[in-house]
């Protein structure tokens, strides 16, 4: 039996949405349909191993993870009161621990929760099942005790909590043990999530003092909740970025088992903890050489973070360090200004050498138009323009299927109990015809990793997260609540496959006919973005194909 082109599109499509599938199971911790094998679960491993020297972090004193306190080991808080301090800008608004002066939770004003669209997005938060905190403070010690640190009482300074009509919030911290003042001010300005962090340490002591400044993201290592199997939402993960090792995701997993690979050392960069949509990032003071550590600080507890030496302080002097903390969406334009490589934590997944510049036409697009969903319809458009010499070839070859169909027919008819002679008079035909049984598959074949591509950007940009359309549209990155797209979708196919030459063999006309319907029901799980897309790109290729069918039919008689 001889195979039709679409049966073999249609192998393709289908290979190509299963590789997609079990590549997102595989990147967000479920078990990959290929591999008997489960994923390993994080929070299994002792405890104990919470006390461990982390390579790459310095003693100051005592070892890392011996100091309360330090990274290596969050000791229990001291028995004091601590003050609730809560600042809103018009971007954000955080609530401030006093011990140790760490963000407690910190809501995305612009951002709705993704189940609960009353709720605000929140990252840093230590309430419910998840834990993420940024941290930070002092490695050492003197005669006097341990240095500051983020389980030390500070006393927060009086001063306004929101921006009242100006553009600059301040909280300053005060705070003083094992003879060192530690002075914390935490800046938010207007319109921005980057969060300057600065440390002014004042040597109270008579003989110098050599102190570390540490700055540390932790993590529980459970999944965020949300997501289906079609648009799973990303389980958190550390990254870093140095200028000799650029990009580097670290999995949980591996600090787990203590074999996550990564630099220690650099002198620019930044470490953060990517989640899907969202980062927190800690860009630590430029041209300053610094360790990088990852580490299990406790079950299902990871922490990655930097420590920066900040040499000799005498006696009564002070010295002061700057650091940011960005804590927002990913969106691409504000990454790149902060810091090089941040963009990168947008996860584009095996398909970015296409879905970044992608995505960059579309914005381009966007910027003219102003809505993503007429955006997906006007780079459908385009991306049909510009394939349309190999449409035309493919539609070409497709008119001239349909006058050879009954000289097929009759060849099949003759060998039909001779499968290689029909093979071998069918292949004449074809040439003497001059047609390319597979010329009509070179579109889609082409269009296949635009389709993986755009599943990608619509899966990673926060830009269209909570972009509507019209109508029921109202989340570009979420399935159509009312099933309309998918049900246009299998109308275009059918219209489509009824322009396109009829399969002679009857289980090829069937499965031609069930296939449209089946994958409808997939694209009912699947984006509105990406069911919009192919809608679009059906409709458009209907257009083509009749005029072209037309305008070729009788040429080719």
């Amino acid at each position: 039996m001889e195979i039709n082109k679409r049966t073999i599109l249609w192998i393709v499509f289908a290979v190509s949405l299963v590789v997609l599938w079990n590549n997102w199971m595989v990147s967000n911790g479920k078990q990959s349909m290929f591999s008997p094998a489960p994923p390993a679960k994080v929070a299994q491993a002792p405890a104990n191993t919470a006390t461990n020297t982390t390579t790459g972090v310095p003693a100051a004193g005592a070892q890392p993870g011996t100091v309360p306190g330090t990274p290596g080991q969050p000791a229990a808080p001291a028995p004091v009161r601590a003050e609730r301090i809560t600042v809103t800008t018009d971007v954000v608004k955080a609530e401030i621990d006093t011990l140790g002066g760490v963000i407690r939770r910190l809501e995305l004003l612009k951002y709705p929760d993704s189940l609960d669209k009353t709720k605000n997005q929140v990252l840093f938060n230590v309430e419910g099942n998840n834990i993420y905190l940024g941290q930070t403070g002092l490695i050492g010690s003197t005669a006097a005790g341990v240095l500051p640190n983020h389980n030390t009482p500070f006393v927060a300074r009086p001063g306004l909590r929101t921006l009242d009509g100006g553009n600059v919030v301040q909280v300053v911290l005060d705070a003083e043990q094992g003879g060192v003042k530690l002075t914390k001010t935490l800046t938010f300005k207007r319109g921005d999530y980057v969060i300057d962090v600065r440390h002014d340490v004042t040597n109270l002591t008579a003989a110098p003092v050599s102190p570390s400044l540490y700055l540390q993201l932790q993590h529980d290592g459970n999944k965020p909740p949300g997501g289906s199997w079609f648009m799973p939402t990303f389980g958190s993960h550390p990254t870093l970025w140095t200028p000799d090792e650029k990009y580097k995701k670290v999995e949980f997993e591996k600090i787990e088992k203590g074999t996550a690979e990564h630099a220690t050392k650099a002198n620019n960069g930044w470490v953060a903890m990517a989640q899907h949509f969202f980062v927190s990032a800690f860009i630590p003071t430029e041209n300053a050489p610094r360790d990088i550590f990852t580490k299990k600080l406790a079950t299902n507890l990871y922490a990655i973070g930097t420590v920066q030496p900040l040499g000799a302080v005498a006696p009564g002097a002070t010295v002061s360090n700057t650091a940011r903390l960005y804590s927002g969406p990913q969106d691409e334009k504000k990454l790149e200004a902060i810091a090089p490589g941040l963009e990168l934590v947008k996860d584009y997944g095996m398909f970015a050498i296409i879905s970044k510049p992608l995505f960059w036409v579309m914005d381009q697009i966007h910027t003219l138009l102003g809505n993503w969903g007429w955006t997906i319809i006007a780079f459908t458009i385009l991306i049909k323009l510009a394939f349309f010499p190999l449409s035309a070839a493919g539609y070409r070859s497709m008119a001239k299927m349909r006058v050879v169909t009954p000289k097929m027919q009759a060849i099949r008819e003759r060998f039909k109990n001779d499968p290689m002679k029909m093979q071998q008079a069918t292949m004449e035909l074809y040439k003497a015809e001059k047609i390319n049984p597979l010329g009509g598959c070179l579109p889609i074949l082409v269009q296949m990793p635009v389709f993986l591509a755009l599943y990608y950007v619509l899966q990673a940009s926060v830009e269209m997260r909570g972009a509507p359309w019209v109508g029921w549209i109202t989340d570009l990155t979420q399935p159509d609540p009312f099933f309309i797209l998918p049900v246009l979708y299998a109308i275009s196919m059918f219209v489509t496959q009824k322009l396109s030459p009829q399969p002679a063999d009857p289980m090829q006309a069937k499965m031609m006919l069930f296939m449209p319907l089946a994958f409808s029901v997939m694209f009912v799980f699947f984006p509105s973005g990406l069911v919009l897309y192919w809608v679009v790109n059906n409709l458009v290729s209907i257009a083509q194909q009749y005029v072209i069918t037309k305008k070729y039919g009788t040429a080719t008689k």
